[in-house]
């Protein structure tokens, strides 16, 4: 290869951001509906996790990516229930932004 081909000889354009698709164009009702199913995700996700150890130990976790594969698998397990369906706790964590919409209420997370 030609080093001299690898010089930049004009202006570079910045570079422009990356589009995620799913969120353009898409309505407040609709981030609200994934905020509430990803956080049902993230809800089995911690289910799992408490499950998870009960099970014991098989003896295949002895090494660090064995355990960084299973927290991947538990993680896209995790999603995949909550995509499909879920526990359907994240149709009252919908309505709960909906109401809390309607009548203009704040959320206080301090307690």
């Amino acid at each position: 290869m030609n080093a001299a081909k690898l010089i930049l000889t004009e202006a570079v354009s910045p570079p422009s951001p990356l589009r995620d698709s799913s969120r353009v164009g898409s309505s407040a009702e609709e981030r609200k509906k994934r905020a509430a199913k990803e956080f049902e995700s993230v809800l089995i996700g911690k289910l799992l996790d408490q499950m998870k150890n009960t099970i014991g130990d098989w003896g295949f976790e002895k090494e660090g990516s064995a355990k960084q594969v299973q927290g991947i698998f538990w993680m896209y397990l995790a999603n995949d229930i909550a995509g499909n369906g879920g526990l359907g706790m994240w149709k009252d964590i919908y309505e709960f932004f909906a109401n809390s919409d309607r009548t203009g209420a704040t959320v206080d997370a301090t307690g």
